[in-house]
């Protein structure tokens, strides 16, 4: 057989191999369709509720949604049966939520809501997980349960959870799909039940007109033993809510309603009703001295105050879906200038249509403006927002040594922080760990491999395995390692640190461009701007005053006056002062061309004559001929170079520079580097008088060699450096 029969025939049984390769494989797919057809039809689960039992114990009151519980964007109509929400100027992207004051602790109990109304609000540059097509932010309800005082955002944290219009079970940031869609029309009940006795006991369910639309989905570890309350979240859309005692979509059981629950079975939230006017707070402090420390546990304390401040817009917008790029905090506590990629959130539009909306609702406020709050005219701009016949309006000037509760709360959170530190480092280090083993494991199956393959390859051609030195295990010749685990050591509080007063934060309380700017303007409250009531929450007033004082002057030491601007007497002189520059340096140059010399000299000969002209004239027309011509020889004289030693020249006993006497000037021999010093001397003359002027402050009548290049460009437009000098230092 020739070479080329023999490839013939070696193609012709790849072939063959190829196609009985290809008709195994429609024979597994045959099979598995088959299998697939013959699967048995799963069966519905049987419903295990049953109709609940009569009842004839106390029942609730009042159950209701508590408006005092809810965001500011929650508008109800209808005696509170029916929800809208706003939707311009990036209130579209903001998340409705509402709690009812009612909870359950026990027993079986359900509500009700229904989807009127899809809101299509207008269209915004944006993108996001939370955006539908064209940039248009979708329709969101979630309908659930929450503990008191928790986050009033379904699927926000481990303390609620809910089912949400698309069929999906949320909880502590997760969601895992369980059920179906429920839209517009379609009435969407929530039952939970926490009846010992019931075999769906501590599950929550999901109904969709009448129907079970998902499975009893347990209730989370952290929610079990606990009063739930009714708790509701949506975004463009208006809900009918049902709290009973009928229900609008009876279920296959009977069931009864949130209204029609026995007191005993249920929890009333404790939100007292405001005697008088509600109050609007407006904290005052100063930067880096414990000043959002102080509000956040000013709400901890009060939970019927809603704070008003962009640190909680920007908060809201994270738990309403919004995405904050890795990376990318900036600006201050005060103003955070984080972008989210949403147009009527990053240019804080929606700021404006909260402050519009908020002092017609009937709550208290905290105002956390730190920067607004020190300055009279922002505050009393701020007042003007909240009518004295609606609000109480009050200020707390929170300055100086803090009191013992808040010292105590600042050393928990610096524990907290270093608790959560060890436990970041110690989660990284057991990934590093892990990924080595997995490493290690990974290498171990290809050595394993390849000596396989290598086994196999001499097996095939026919040699004798070689007879490998038996290799005792580790585990066999010596005692295995056990990894020893350090011993916790629990993170303590260092003696420095237990005599912290204020927190550091990851952002500065207020840039230091934007401090620059206005701490000059910083002062405490009075009566005379609008406030009812003025209390000093550290310290007294006059403690409060004399701090504030002297932190304002350390400030005019230590930063730059941002806000100061030359003034025209500056500009007059400076240009005036280059007039006069170009003038010397135009002399300088005529008096070293000899022939320029000369015609200056037969000028000032001639200016010399002029000068005595007219008492010359007086002279001859009195017949004293002598007496002229004696004047004029002893003005031409007077006119003649004389000899100076310029060596010797005492400079300041020099009357003329443009001519010290021998019709040469002060500055003929200077050079580059001369004329650069002298025009910065009269520079930093000219900046040290302005500066004084020009910003007006007896406080401030100079300012710190570092902040020399920043003034000096400031006025002069040009930059300082001092390497052009040959220097590094003045």
């Amino acid at each position: 057989m020739s070479a080329a029969e023999a490839k013939a025939e070696v193609e012709k049984v790849e072939e063959k191999k190829e196609e009985e390769k290809e008709a195994k494989a429609e024979d597994v797919e045959m099979k598995e369709a088959e299998t697939k057809d013959e699967k048995p039809e799963e069966k519905e689960p049987e419903e295990k509720e049953v109709d609940a039992p009569a009842d004839s114990r106390a029942k609730v009151k009042k159950v209701e949604l508590n408006l005092q519980d809810s965001t500011l964007n929650v508008m109800p109509t209808a005696g509170g049966r029916l929800l809208h929400t706003l939707s311009e100027g990036g209130m579209q992207f903001l998340m409705a939520s509402v709690r009812a004051n009612v909870g359950v602790k026990a027993g079986r109990y359900m509500f009700e809501a229904r989807i009127v109304e899809n809101l299509c609000p207008s269209k915004a540059a944006s993108h996001g997980s939370d955006q539908g097509d064209n940039n248009q932010p979708r329709q969101v309800v979630r309908l659930g349960f929450s503990t008191a005082g928790s986050s009033l955002f379904l699927g926000d944290g481990p303390d609620n959870c809910c089912f949400d219009s698309d069929g999906f079970f949320l909880n502590d940031r997760t969601r895992k799909k369980c059920g179906q869609k429920f839209i517009r029309d379609y009435t969407a009940a929530v039952l939970l039940n926490l009846d010992p006795a019931s075999p769906n006991a501590n599950t929550v369910s999901l109904f969709v007109n009448g129907v079970r639309a998902s499975q009893p989905q347990p209730l989370p570890e952290a929610l079990v033993g606990k009063a739930l309350f009714p708790t509701i979240s949506y975004k463009n859309a208006s809900l009918e809510v049902n709290f009973g005692p009928s229900s609008r979509a009876p279920l296959p059981f009977a069931c009864r309603m949130l209204t029609d629950a026995a007191a005993e079975d249920t929890e009333v939230a404790n939100f007292p009703a405001p005697k008088g006017k509600n109050q609007v707070v407006f904290p005052v402090g100063l930067p880096e001295q414990g000043y959002f420390d102080w509000v956040d546990e000013f709400c901890e304390k009060n939970p019927g105050f809603t704070e008003l401040s962009d640190r909680k817009i920007l908060e809201w917008a994270m738990k309403s879906g919004a995405r904050r790029p890795r990376s990318q905090r900036s600006g201050s506590n005060d103003k955070p200038e984080d972008k989210l990629g949403v147009a009527g959130l990053d240019d804080w539009s929606v700021r404006k249509v909260i402050m519009a909306v908020a002092p017609v609702l009937p709550r208290n406020f905290v105002v956390p403006e730190l920067k607004a709050n020190l300055i009279a005219a922002e505050r009393e701009k701020a007042l003007k927002h909240f009518m004295a016949d609606d609000f109480e309006r009050k200020a707390v000037v929170i300055m100086g040594e803090p009191s013992a509760a808040s010292k105590e709360r600042v050393q928990a959170l610096l524990l907290a922080g270093k608790k959560e530190k060890v436990q970041a480092e110690k989660k990284k280090k057991a990934q590093e760990e892990e990924r080595k083993r997995l490493l290690e494991l990974k290498k171990a199956k290809a050595e394993e491999a390849k000596k396989q393959k290598a086994a196999a390859q001499r097996k095939k051609e026919g040699k004798e395995e070689e007879a490998e030195a038996p290799e005792e295990s580790k585990e066999e010749e010596k005692e295995q390692d056990v990894k020893m685990e350090e011993p916790e050591v629990e993170p303590e509080l260092t003696e420095e640190e237990k005599k912290t007063w204020y927190r550091k934060l990851a952002l500065p309380d207020i840039t230091e461009t934007t401090l620059a700017k206005c701490y000059a303007s910083f002062a405490l409250p009075t009566k005379d701007e609008g406030f009812d009531a003025i209390s000093y929450d550290w310290q007294s007033e006059q403690d409060s005053a004399a701090l504030m004082k002297s932190w304002v002057l350390e400030k005019k030491r230590t930063q730059r006056a941002e806000d100061l601007t030359p003034g025209a007497e500056f500009k007059e002189k400076w240009s005036a002062w280059q007039k006069v520059l170009q003038e010397w340096r135009r002399r300088q140059s005529e008096f070293k061309d000899p022939s320029k010399r000369k015609a200056l000299q037969a000028k000032k000969l001639e200016a010399a004559k002029k000068a005595i002209e007219e008492e010359k004239k007086a002279l001859l027309e009195a017949g004293s001929e002598d007496a002229a011509k004696e004047l004029e020889e002893k003005a031409v004289k007077s006119a003649e170079p004389k000899e100076i030693d310029m060596e010797e020249l005492d400079v300041l006993s020099v009357e003329d520079v443009m001519d010290v006497g021998n019709g040469e000037p002060l500055f003929s021999k200077f050079a580059y580097e001369d004329w650069t010093l002298l025009s910065l001397r009269y520079e930093m003359h000219l900046l040290l008088l302005s500066f004084k002027k020009d910003l007006n402050d007896p406080d401030r009548t100079s300012f710190g060699e570092k902040h020399f290049g920043y003034y000096y460009n400031k006025y002069f437009k040009k930059s300082w450096n001092l390497q052009q000098f040959n220097v590094k230092k003045l």
